[in-house]
């Protein structure tokens, strides 16, 4: 069982998010001039809101495996995929994330597996790996 994701990704957003909504927090109060509201206040902290919750979606990714497949979530939309349905596991020299190609030449993009984290990723790689061969050989 493999549950993994990213590392180093997750801490650059949520500094991101939080840099981000303390800048529109400050910019919402410091908002003085007679033309802005209260409204206008609470309309630009509202604004980092919105913008830390996309910048924490980019921080998303997630995969879990199990002896029967494999379960996908990248930032918008995921997969569950059993492992007779994929023909390998590519983790390329260069390559920014895992992609796992289908029988059917078809590639999925694996985003919580990311060469950034190095060998934590390296060794989610291998784990996967070492549950798809054995979902292979008992099939």
């Amino acid at each position: 069982m493999l549950d993994y994701r990213p590392h180093r990704v997750r801490i650059v957003c949520a500094i991101g998010a939080a840099c981000i909504f303390v800048l529109f927090t400050v910019i919402g109060v410091a908002l003085t001039n007679a033309t802005f509201r209260p409204g206008d206040k609470y309309a630009m902290i509202g604004l980092g809101v919105v913008f830390a919750a996309g910048i924490m979606l980019i921080a998303r990714p997630r995969v879990k495996a199990d002896a029967e497949g494999i379960s996908v979530q990248n930032i918008i939309g995921g997969y569950r995929l059993p492992w007779d349905a994929i023909r390998k596991l590519r983790f390329d020299k260069g390559q920014p994330w895992l992609y796992l190609e289908l029988e059917n030449d078809d590639a999925v993009a694996v985003l919580a597996v990311q060469a950034a984290d190095k060998l934590r990723a390296v060794e989610a790689v291998k784990c996967l790996r070492s549950l798809h061969a054995q979902a292979r050989h008992t099939v």
